[in-house]
């Protein structure tokens, strides 16, 4: 089988961990969403996620400062609207009105959740001694929610280089784990 090397500036799009997800925040009352892919489960109870943001992106001091987010997970459908939020500075922009997104209040956090994602996730950081190195903070969980109306949603998946898939079909294999 024939190989060639591969640019290491696109390894991240063989290994992307997950969908891509809409990362919310608040800082004085002024809500934010960012796109975010660079996240990784750590633990299952209590659960923890593990995530990446740019020193550089808006909501990265945000995080920082507050201690807390909702990760809100979103299906094909929404594609065009994180790609907008992913290219777009909540600094200069409200994206919740440009991209026509919808802020509910969450039970646990004063970041929103986004009403059109089919999951949210309420999150407080837990650890930050990896921010200042590699800009990764550690999350937990502290309240999900799951819209029981999506059947079967398609998540969005990011490959690099502006190239998307949507989760494919879902089949069950034998497994030890619940």
């Amino acid at each position: 089988m024939p190989r060639r090397t591969l640019s290491l500036a696109k390894v991240y799009g063989l290994l992307e961990p997950g969908p891509v997800v809409l990362l919310t925040t608040s800082d004085k009352g002024k809500p934010n969403v960012m796109t975010m892919s660079w996240h990784t489960m750590m633990e299952f109870e209590p659960p923890l996620i593990g995530c990446i943001l740019s020193n550089r992106n808006y909501s990265f001091n945000i995080l920082k400062k507050t201690r807390e987010c909702v990760i809100n997970i979103p299906t094909v459908e929404l594609a065009p609207k994180v790609v907008k939020c992913g290219n777009t500075s909540g600094r200069d922009v409200d994206k919740f009105k440009s991209f026509d997104l919808t802020a509910i209040p969450a039970s646990r956090v004063k970041a929103p959740l986004i009403r059109e994602c089919f999951a949210n996730l309420e999150c407080h950081v837990v650890d930050t001694r990896l921010v200042a190195k590699y800009n990764f903070f550690i999350l937990e969980v502290l309240k999900a929610w799951i819209d029981t109306s999506w059947k079967d949603p398609q998540t969005i998946h990011h490959k690099g280089m502006g190239l998307f898939f949507a989760a494919g079909k879902t089949f069950k294999l034998r497994s030890r784990m619940k």
